[in-house]
């Protein structure tokens, strides 16, 4: 007699499993969000201010790095049967929004 595959990720397992795998997600969003926070609220003093509008760049830049690799790494198997779908709106919504700050400041 050959029997199904057990399901081993069962409902109530979920939960702790949850946690685990979202605190290290959480951990790497919070300097991005920083980051797009300073990115956002910097302000260039003027038509000639070139070293702030590069720093607003490298800054852009960096919080799309960071949610690039949040994004990669939430894309993993274990993340992808665990975690729900809201996981992937957090680095696609700070990574386009630092995106569109670089290109329009």
């Amino acid at each position: 007699m050959i029997f199904g595959r057990e399901n081993i990720d069962l409902p109530e397992d979920r939960g702790c499993l949850q946690w685990v795998l979202g605190v290290p997600l959480a951990l790497i969003y919070l300097p991005a969000v920083y980051f797009c926070f300073l990115v956002l609220v910097a302000e260039p003093g003027g038509p000639k201010d070139d070293p702030m509008r590069d720093d607003i760049a490298a800054g852009s830049y960096l919080v799309v790095g960071i949610s690039l690799f949040g994004l990669l790494l939430s894309l993993l198997p274990v993340y992808r049967r665990t975690m729900g779908r809201w996981w992937y709106a957090a680095p696609l919504a700070l990574g386009l929004t630092a995106y569109i700050r670089a290109k329009t400041v």
